[in-house]
């Protein structure tokens, strides 16, 4: 069967990443999660003092430091997952913090940051047989992909959803902290200059507001199926 591009867009917190993952494993596809490699760029930054007082980034500060950013990603023995390393140290904790997600969208909004971010993506992407989930996949970086989705759910659904996951990991978190950061990155993520996130003309959207994790693996695997047929 030949093998195919996959692109998942949408906004943050709607499942993007655990609809990519999920799939990737069940087709035997690479999975790679863009949201990770800009919330690393985000807390290099953070460690680096590049952000002023009132949370805009020092940007001749950070350009400068962009050829020391390293980020891979590792497969972890231990849970089966993908962990995110900036150079060299594996951060896939440190940056699903709610520190890192308050400090993110600016950071991915930074024209040379996009730039060196996509330029990365796409070499990961060029044998095919890839699933890249982010907020420009099937626009910017993967234009030409075979099956593009674009997912999306209300904001209230995806802060309780943020919510209960931050609670399962021990943290504690404020519900109207959480849903004023969803909605300050929708906004910034759908303003931003380059790359505003937007749903791809020929990408297939998905509400899951009230779908459950296994309607929406088969929803997606059924779309995966097409997608391949027509492509072969």
């Amino acid at each position: 069967m030949k093998k195919i591009t996959i692109a998942i867009d949408g906004f943050s917190s709607c499942g993007k990443s655990t609809m990519a993952k999920d799939l990737a494993r069940s087709v035997g596809y690479i999975y790679v999660d863009t949201g990770a490699m800009y919330r690393a760029v985000t807390l290099y930054a953070m460690r680096h003092n590049m952000f002023n007082t009132d949370g805009t980034v020092k940007v001749d500060d950070l350009e400068k430091a962009m050829a020391d950013i390293h980020i891979s990603f590792e497969l972890n023995g231990k849970t089966g997952r993908n962990d995110t390393f900036l150079n060299g140290e594996d951060v896939e904790d440190d940056i699903r913090s709610m520190a890192v997600a308050g400090h993110v969208s600016p950071i991915a909004a930074v024209p040379f940051v996009r730039k060196a971010m996509v330029v990365q993506q796409q070499a990961m992407g060029t044998k095919k047989g890839i699933v890249m989930d982010g907020r420009d996949i099937g626009t910017t970086v993967f234009p030409e992909a075979e099956l593009k989705i674009f997912v999306t759910a209300s904001p209230m659904v995806r802060a309780e959803r943020r919510y209960a996951e931050l609670k399962g990991k021990g943290l504690k978190v404020n519900f109207n902290d959480i849903l004023k950061n969803v909605e300050e990155r929708d906004y910034i993520d759908t303003h931003r200059e380059v790359s505003p996130l937007r749903k791809a003309d020929d990408a297939i959207e998905l509400d899951n507001s009230n779908m459950t994790i296994e309607e929406q693996r088969e929803w997606l695997l059924e779309k995966f199926r097409l997608a391949t047929n027509q492509h072969e």
